[in-house]
């Protein structure tokens, strides 16, 4: 009976080593966005190369996290319900890590920006990247709890994100109309924003994964047309 609770023990404090450690990765992976827009508004290189170093923290990180889930599957054998944790964990993990590129990109334009000797906080990036963190944050709030109602605040602020990124791509437009000098930054900043929406996408991802991990379903199924006589 000692050997049976050891191994029950052991196999506990494996999954939690694994939802700590892709919290981590969640966790740096948000302060990277929030650099990359920083550096990216004030046009400050240095802080868009620290943004690019620690890029490999995180490509390490999921590298890890990978190598210990596969692991725990393989030796541990785990029940339905774990193994969707561990399932959940490596989707969750290709998005952060997809999160972390893309803060990347920001952190580079703001580089190319600054070359161009351009304006980058002609639109507010930053707002929109406040929204896209907040998405990250709940969503990796909602894997910790095993809440799914924060996965409903996380849909409202994906429609805000995407509200906010017709409005500042309308804003570039229409600079670029009016500045043709500036065009070459305009054209970047619409990456920028593209960027930032993609990075609520794979925070919403996240968010979907968790419904999954937390009720067995990946999505709402959606009732069959009625019939027509």
């Amino acid at each position: 009976m000692q050997n049976i609770g050891f191994v029950r023990a052991a196999y506990t404090e494996e999954l939690r080593a694994i939802e700590h450690d892709l919290l981590e990765m969640g966790a740096r992976a948000e302060h990277m966005v929030e650099m990359a827009i920083d550096s990216l508004t004030r046009l400050d290189n240095d802080l868009a190369m620290e943004v690019l170093r620690k890029d490999d923290e995180i490509d390490e990180q999921d590298l890890s996290i990978e190598s210990r889930c596969l692991r725990f599957m393989a030796l541990q054998q785990p029940l339905a319900g774990d193994f969707r944790i561990i399932g959940t964990a490596l989707k969750v993990i290709t998005d952060i890590e997809r999160i972390g590129d893309l803060a990347v990109d920001v952190a580079k334009i703001g580089m190319k920006i600054e070359k161009e000797f351009g304006n980058a906080d002609v639109v507010d990036i930053p707002r929109m990247g406040a929204l896209a963190r907040e998405m990250l944050r709940l969503s990796l709030q909602a894997y910790s709890q095993h809440d799914t109602a924060l996965i409903a605040r996380v849909n409202q602020l994906e429609d805000e994100v995407d509200e906010m990124y017709r409005v500042l791509r309308g804003q570039i437009f229409e600079n670029m109309k009016l500045s043709q000098e500036n065009v070459i930054t305009d054209g970047w900043l619409l990456m920028a924003i593209h960027h930032v929406e993609r990075i609520a996408d794979h925070a919403l991802n996240i968010s979907e994964r968790v419904k999954y991990m937390v009720t067995g379903t990946f999505r709402d199924s959606v009732a069959p047309p009625e019939a027509t006589s």
